[in-house]
């Protein structure tokens, strides 16, 4: 059965649910990149292998702080969440790909845990996947009504 227009402005107006979900869990994992730098910023990206951890954690930390911040107030949604989500593609390659396979692979290594494998991996990534979906969605759909992007191009349906 196709959808009805009704439909249409229903799914339109959980965008801003969607907004928060995503700009929240971005701006809060940004932040502790430079609250807490040795556990979640340039210390755990050394600890993963990246080279220059110090550029790339607090250069993700900031890409999240910003671009989270757009999200919540829904300005330049879609261009806010292309970022985002090559960071989610990055993070579950480099992070959780490791996880899947058992070793790391090139400079990337795998945390020590008590499972690897198929379950392990989806298990350590449901947050990943649900950031990835949730940024890919509004890169896709935009920030749709009560977003500075609606106010910006004129009233909503």
């Amino acid at each position: 059965m196709p959808f009805s227009s009704a439909d249409a402005r229903r799914a339109l107006r959980t965008l801003p649910l969607i907004r928060l979900m995503v700009g929240v869990v971005f701006v809060s994992e940004g932040l502790q990149k430079f609250l807490f730098p040795a556990l979640r910023g340039p210390g755990r990206f050394a600890e993963i292998g990246f080279p220059a951890p110090e550029f790339f954690g607090f250069g993700v930390g900031t890409v999240e702080v910003i671009c989270g911040v757009l999200l919540l107030v829904g300005l330049y949604t879609r261009w806010a969440a292309m970022p985002l989500v090559l960071l989610m593609t990055g993070a579950l390659l480099i992070t959780k790909l490791p996880i899947l396979l058992g070793h790391g692979f090139g400079p990337f290594g795998v945390r020590e845990l008590e499972t690897y494998g198929f379950w392990a991996m989806m298990h350590a990534a449901r947050t990943d996947w649900a950031m990835l979906l949730g940024s890919l969605v509004l890169s896709i759909a935009g920030a749709g009504p009560r977003s500075l992007d609606a106010y910006r191009s004129g009233p909503m349906v």
